[in-house]
């Protein structure tokens, strides 16, 4: 492991000024996916700044109705936390079908959205990667690809984002608070995580040296009809295959309401917006849902070895979406 400094500061102002927006410092909270890459030479700074005492670590309700989530909450407090997860089924679903209930207890809500892709080839350091190294090139193209993206990937990159917690995020309208040098502003989720394009080495839009403070959830994440489904290797451990989050809700039969998430599928969660579009107003009849999931996932783009993951995101999708409209589908 290569030497670094190790700073504690005492504010995020102090953690501001330690990171400086150097590109060798990197901020520390949980280090359950840091200190991975870390051992792994993947990750190499020469500065840690430790923020896991500094994090807001509250969930409070907020004035228009929502809920803020600080950053430095834990994963296994905001699956049961009474004004989040407790009221939000497609949170706490999410939450509980990632990692281990001891990676749980010490993961929180920030870097769990900012943890980097398990692709095998980022993770070793004798392969090429252009979200490793820019510019060196991408082994899982032609290489052993089944885990990786089938919608929105690049020809530099075919790596998929694996977090659960951020699909559910995703379908819920969530936002990301961020604290940097020139303030504080919010960006919604879609806006925050990127897909690889040209710059696959940027996971997200956050500026180098600004911090995640918290996530804030819109008064409508609550009470709607929602549900999380992971499809995965083995039931415990492991991340998706492909996943679907959604919310769903009817007025006299029809769709007045509808959001839907995949992940393990892209770069990022992947929001169904072409499915949503055609099942509000609707009746969500297994044929009204079979067609929307189905023109979503027209734009897949599977690689040699993945092609299975349409079909089972596919189906994921139409499940959970027909669990969660009950009788108003017939």
């Amino acid at each position: 492991m290569k030497p670094f400094r190790y700073v504690r500061p005492a504010s995020l102002a102090e953690a501001a000024e330690a990171h400086g927006g150097r590109p060798g410092s990197a901020y520390l909270a949980g280090g359950t996916n840091l200190v991975d890459l870390m051992k792994l030479g993947v990750a190499r700074p020469d500065t840690l700044v430790d923020v896991a005492r500094l994090l807001p670590a509250g969930v409070e309700a907020t004035a228009s109705g929502g809920v803020r989530v600080g950053a430095g909450v834990r994963g296994s407090d905001l699956a049961a936390h009474p004004l989040a997860g407790a009221r939000c089924p497609v949170l706490a679903q999410a939450l509980l079908s990632g990692a281990s209930g001891q990676l749980r207890n010490a993961a929180t809500t920030g870097g769990n959205l900012l943890q980097r892709t398990r692709c095998g080839y980022f993770q070793d350091v004798s392969k090429p990667c252009n979200k490793r190294d820019p510019g060196s090139g991408c082994a899982a193209l032609d290489g052993a690809n089944r885990e990786h993206a089938v919608l929105g990937h690049s020809p530099l990159c075919v790596a998929t984002h694996p977090s659960d917690l951020a699909v559910a995020l995703s379908a819920l309208d969530a936002e990301v608070e961020v604290t940097g040098g020139d303030g504080i502003r919010t960006v919604p989720l879609d806006g925050f995580l990127r897909l690889p394009g040209e710059r696959p080495e940027q996971d997200t839009t956050l500026r180098h040296g600004e911090l995640v403070t918290a996530v804030l959830l819109p008064p409508g994440a609550f009470g709607a009809p929602s549900a999380y489904r992971k499809a995965r290797d083995r039931a415990s451990y492991a991340f998706a295959l492909a996943s679907a989050a959604a919310v769903l809700e009817t007025r006299d039969g029809l769709v007045s309401r509808v959001a839907l998430a995949f992940g393990g599928l892209a770069h990022r969660p992947w929001r169904a917006r072409a499915a949503e579009e055609r099942l509000l107003g609707r009746r969500p009849t297994p044929e009204a849902v079979r067609a929307a999931v189905d023109a979503e996932l027209e734009a897949a783009r599977p690689l040699r070895d993945n092609a299975f993951k349409v079909l089972l995101a596919g189906n994921l999708a139409r499940d959970v979406l027909a669990g969660l409209a009950g009788p108003a589908r017939d």
